[in-house]
């Protein structure tokens, strides 16, 4: 049986990946997708995730959400300082422009009603962007932590981060959202952080790969992961993590984590150099109980095994 999943993200180069996978491998159904703001502008990302979309000709609801943080008016540094001497972020992805549009309410609306319905009960929520949405749907209705079955997020870095040494971007860009997520009580979940994603990058030669299977979502998978290997998220050896996709592969193949720690976890909202600092605590005598599983390593022939099953079919 499938196993059925909403997507919340926050649509960069990335996530659009994740949307490929998520749309074309045969043991995932994608239910719908909600955007946050967060690697672009609000109306990039849902302009990104639509075209996305059709480019593989999958009819899924799109919901738009949150295009500021939870609590703060901003992002801890502008987007257009963060972004003023990279060329990593793409606000548009190159899609055309899409057929389809988004749908009527808000991502945090759909999200309450949906989980309040019997009917989603199953429904993973997988997570890639900053936690806005979920946060937000959380303070609206608080009985969705119980209701919620699993939640998978990207984000966090239990080693180095990528924004800052200790943060990474999507606990980094709404750290009071990511702090209220974590503790609200959701019965099961899997935080993927830096740690697991970098631990399993994806190369030039898995480009090539993609492009011999030719499908649309291959090809475009191979342009999108060719641009990272060539901006800054690139190591010497042309190696870039692909950390969004690595929450969609966990649903089809939880095998592609090999290391992990049941911890008791929170993200720091306030240090001038550690706001947004995924802590994950797991001394013997802690306090406090675990309340997520955080993935430490993963392995890169399952990741690649995965993405290429998921992009052949779509």
């Amino acid at each position: 049986m499938s196993t059925r999943f909403i997507l919340d993200c926050d649509t960069g180069s990335d996530d659009a990946v994740a949307i490929f996978a998520a749309v074309g491998h045969p043991d995932l159904e994608l239910v719908a997708v909600t955007t946050v703001n967060g690697n672009v502008a609000l109306d990039h990302v849902v302009a990104n995730t639509l075209g996305a979309l059709d480019h593989v000709g999958a009819r899924v609801p799109v919901y738009a959400g949150a295009d500021r943080p939870f609590i703060r008016p901003d992002l801890p540094i502008p987007r257009e300082v963060l972004n003023r001497d990279s060329d990593f972020q793409m606000a548009g992805l190159g899609f055309p422009e899409a057929a389809s549009a988004v749908e009527t309410g808000t991502a945090a609306d759909f999200l309450v009603g949906a989980y309040l319905d019997d009917a989603y009960a199953d429904v993973t929520l997988v997570a890639t962007g900053p936690l806005t949405n979920v946060a937000v749907a959380l303070a609206s209705e608080p009985r969705l932590a119980e209701r919620i079955p699993r939640l998978v997020v990207m984000g966090g870095a239990h080693g180095n981060g990528n924004v800052t040494a200790a943060a990474e971007f999507n606990f980094w860009a709404d750290p009071e959202a990511a702090q209220a997520v974590l503790s609200a009580g959701v019965r099961e979940v899997v935080i993927v952080p830096l740690d697991a994603t970098h631990s399993a990058p994806l190369t030039d030669a898995d480009c090539d790969a993609f492009e011999r299977i030719g499908t649309p979502a291959a090809r475009g998978a191979a342009t999108l992961i060719r641009h990272r290997l060539d901006h800054d998220q690139a190591t010497a050896e042309r190696a870039a993590p692909v950390h969004d996709p690595l929450c969609v592969a966990y649903l089809a193949r939880p095998d592609v984590v090999t290391e992990r720690v049941r911890a008791f976890v929170s993200v720091e909202t306030m240090g001038d150099r550690t706001v947004g600092e995924l802590v994950v605590d797991t001394r013997p005598w802690c306090p406090e109980p675990p309340n997520a599983t955080v993935a430490l390593r993963a392995s890169a022939d399952v990741y690649r095994d995965f993405l290429e099953t998921a992009l052949g079919a779509g």
